[in-house]
């Protein structure tokens, strides 16, 4: 059998079926690949790959060519498109973007307005509960007032209307507040507030019945107690009331049922109650402190009247005890009174002794140590004693008030804690502004020396009352005893003495001023003076007649005397250095120097001198003046004067100007 020819392919044949598959058709939307498979088979089969192969690469060749040739013809066209599409392409991808970021925007709008819905229906939903709430609450509050109104009701005495409120508490209609806790609470409290209404209404009950019994126990006092009460009356007033009282208790004891105990105990502290503020009315514009000792007295004649009686006097005790602060008051401004009468009245003159019995008299008042009064004692009649009649009377006045104030709590069971210190206040501020500030005020009214020197005297003896006033009052009444008595008033008299003895200096320079204005030096003197001023002997002879006649010590004298020498040294001073000279030679200075010498001389003869140091610088200031002036002999002087300074600083190197 001869051999199968095998088919060959042409171009024809080739187009042919690649058109069948539509791969060269260019009208066919779609491609015909299944009609590929039985083609490929049938060249494998007929072992003509390769010339298939040729067949396709010239066919793919050829359309390349083709394609190439196209590509040219339309290529411009090509680029064109390719450039628009690219434009295209760049504003969609823009305009995507533009998509996108509004797509974000609506999107995160679209999230807010979700959670602000979310809000509003949350807000809605709180709304909503609120008002629920305040509904309930305003329910609650509504029953919450009735039930306050109850407890006003109770206080005001209603209480028919606070168990209808009740009522209608317990009857009200079911609603959602029935339900709450607090309802449940209100009425579970509701018997509780029923009891309570129940004990208001029986206490008002016994209150009443007890108003009935007290209107006729007061009714019984009102026919005893006047009013308003005379203070005289009140000793016949406790006499009936003590009788009355006695009577009632003897009715008690002497039967059984005519009147209670309790009854009389109830009159009895309704009248004394009524009686102490009848007492304090009428003592209300009292002034006298023995008006307030004789109500003391009636009442503790009442006192001991009803001792052994079952009444309690201690509220009459405590009474007493009360009026005493303000007896001590009126008290102290009683003696005031008479303290600043005896300083004013007095003449400052020694009180005269003209027998023995006077001498024991006074001693016997007056506030001494044991040793001063001996020594008076031996003082034979008539002698005068150091002190006036201020003094003396001021004893006797003091002796007066610790009396008095220690006889108001004289048979007072119960003692007033602090009458010590009120005793101590008293007097202190009575020898205080009363004595001493008003010797003082009477101080700057006297210009008689010896006036002056004799209250110097008065307040020495002050100063040495006070401790012993202290000692006495320290042995008096022990069981009185509240702390021991310090007195501060002996300050106030040694301040009151050293402003007598400047009194005494002032006078005395006053004195020396009208000295010196006759001393009529003369500043320009063609001549020296050999002998002192004129002025000067009767300067220092009216100054040691009046110092040395004052009744004082000699300390104070001696004051005296370095007040007036200071006084001296500064008008001689004023006369070398004062502006109203306006010229002075050599022999003026001489002058001055001579009464210098002279006054030196005189005092050291009554005891006295110029003070080192004043001197010291009276003669330096002479030195100064002289070592100025162009004269040889007064320089020569100036310089003399200059070591008599010297020499006077060195022999008194310590003291003062």
């Amino acid at each position: 059998m001869p051999p199968r020819r095998r088919p060959q392919f042409t171009q024809e044949n080739i187009d042919q079926q690649l058109q069948q598959i539509h791969l060269l058709d260019p009208s066919s939307s779609s491609e015909n690949l299944e009609q590929l498979g039985p083609i490929i088979k049938q060249i494998h089969s007929n072992r003509q790959q390769e010339v298939f192969l040729r067949t396709v690469r010239g066919l793919i060749d050829f359309k390349d060519a083709e394609i190439e040739k196209i590509c040219g013809d339309n290529y411009q066209d090509f680029i064109s498109s390719v450039s628009t599409l690219f434009t295209v392409k760049s504003y969609t991808d823009k305009m995507k973007e533009n998509i996108q970021s509004l797509d974000a925007s609506v999107s995160q709008l679209g999230r807010g307005l979700v959670e602000k819905k979310r809000a509003l229906l949350q807000s809605k939903k709180t709304a909503a509960n609120l008002d629920e709430a305040i509904d309930t609450l305003q329910a609650c509050l509504r029953v919450l007032d009735v039930v306050n109104r109850v407890g006003e009701m109770i206080q005001e005495g209603k209480y028919w209307g606070a168990l209808r409120s009740l009522e209608d508490i317990q009857s009200m209609p079911s609603t959602s507040l029935s339900q709450t806790p607090l309802f449940q609470h209100l009425l579970s409290s509701l018997p509780s507030l029923r009891a309570q209404i129940k004990d208001a209404v029986t206490a008002s009950m016994k209150q009443w019945l007890l108003e009935i019994r007290n209107e006729r126990l007061k009714a019984q006092s009102d026919l005893i107690l006047p009013n308003p009460l005379p203070l005289a009356f009140l000793p016949q007033l406790t006499q009936e009331i003590s009788g009355f009282f006695i009577v009632e208790t003897h009715v008690l004891e002497t039967t059984n049922s005519f009147r209670s105990e309790r009854e009389v105990k109830e009159l009895w502290d309704s009248l004394v109650a009524g009686l102490t503020s009848s007492i304090t009315n009428a003592l209300q514009t009292e002034k006298d402190p023995d008006e307030y000792f004789r109500v003391k007295e009636c009442l503790l004649g009442f006192i001991m009247t009803l001792e052994t009686s079952p009444y309690s006097t201690d509220p009459l005790q405590s009474f007493i005890l009360l009026l005493f602060e303000r007896y001590a008051k009126l008290l102290e401004t009683q003696f005031s009174r008479r303290f600043e009468s005896i300083v004013y009245q007095d003449d400052h003159q020694p009180m005269q002794i003209e027998a023995q019995t006077e001498t024991d008299a006074v001693l016997e008042v007056v506030l001494l140590a044991d040793t001063d009064k001996a020594r008076i004692k031996q003082s034979h009649p008539p002698f005068t004693l150091p002190w006036s009649q201020t003094f003396y009377l001021c004893c006797q006045d003091i002796h007066g008030f610790i009396d008095k104030f220690y006889a108001y709590t004289d048979g007072v069971s119960q003692h007033y804690s602090n009458i010590d210190e009120l005793l101590n206040m008293s007097l202190d501020n009575l020898l205080t502004e009363h004595v001493s500030e008003a010797i003082g005020r009477r101080l700057a009214s006297l210009s008689t020396l010896s006036q002056i020197a004799q209250i110097i005297t008065n307040l020495e003896y002050f100063q040495a009352l006070c401790p012993e006033l202290e000692r006495s009052l320290a042995n008096l009444q022990p069981a009185q005893r509240g702390g021991a008595i310090r007195l501060t008033a002996r300050a106030s008299f040694e301040a009151t003495l050293i402003r007598s003895l400047g009194r005494i200096t002032g006078l005395i320079t006053s004195k020396l001023d009208q000295f010196f204005e006759l001393s009529e030096y003369e500043w320009t003197p063609a001549t020296r003076e050999d002998a002192p001023s004129m002025y000067l002997y009767e300067l220092v002879n009216w100054l040691t007649t009046v110092v040395d006649s004052l009744v004082i010590k000699e300390a104070y004298k001696d004051e005296a005397y370095k007040g007036a020498l200071e006084y001296i040294a500064g008008c001689l001073m004023n006369f070398l250095t004062g502006r109203d000279i306006s010229i002075m030679n050599e022999n003026a200075i001489s002058n001055i120097l001579v009464d210098v010498d002279f006054l030196d001389e005189e005092l050291k003869r009554i005891g006295s001198a110029v003070k080192p140091k004043r001197l010291q610088s009276l003669l330096e200031k002479l030195a100064r003046f002289g070592a100025t002036q162009r004269d040889p002999a007064a320089r020569e002087l100036a310089e003399k004067r200059r070591k008599e300074a010297d020499a006077v600083g060195r022999v008194f190197p310590g003291e003062g100007r």
